[in-house]
């Protein structure tokens, strides 16, 4: 004890493990601290972790939802085309119908007035007797 007082009075102090050191033991409070803080940074790294996993999988359900939506809009364009084509076709189907509703408009005023001239010539051929 003596001898330990010497040492202490020359800054001199034996650890737990019987180790010559410089500074005073560790005291309780010192070491509850260091525990107490060695717990905080183990359960702020699970927190990060987790944090980390959690952007993770959310950046992963914003590129699935991103690809979902260009597929979309893909689809919505190719639709779109689609139309547009099916419009064409259907505007060249009317125009053609118009052209022949105009020739059989022109043949059926042709085929009157063919029947006027034949009804005059019959007309005039029944008076002629």
């Amino acid at each position: 004890a003596m001898a330990q007082a010497a040492l202490g009075a020359a800054g001199l102090h034996f650890d737990e493990l019987n180790k010559l050191r410089v500074l005073e033991p560790e005291t309780a409070q010192l070491r509850e601290e260091c525990r107490a803080f060695v717990d905080k940074t183990a359960e702020f790294q699970k927190i990060v972790g987790s944090l980390i996993e959690l952007v993770d999988q959310l950046a992963k359900a914003a590129e699935s939802e991103k690809m979902k939506a260009i597929g979309a809009r893909n689809l919505l364009k190719s639709i779109a085309k689609q139309r547009e084509a099916q419009e064409q076709q259907l505007q060249a189907l009317i125009a053609e119908k118009k052209m022949q509703l105009e020739r059989y408009r022109i043949e059926y005023e042709t085929l009157c007035k063919i029947e006027a001239d034949q009804n005059e010539f019959i007309d005039q051929f029944i008076f002629q007797k």
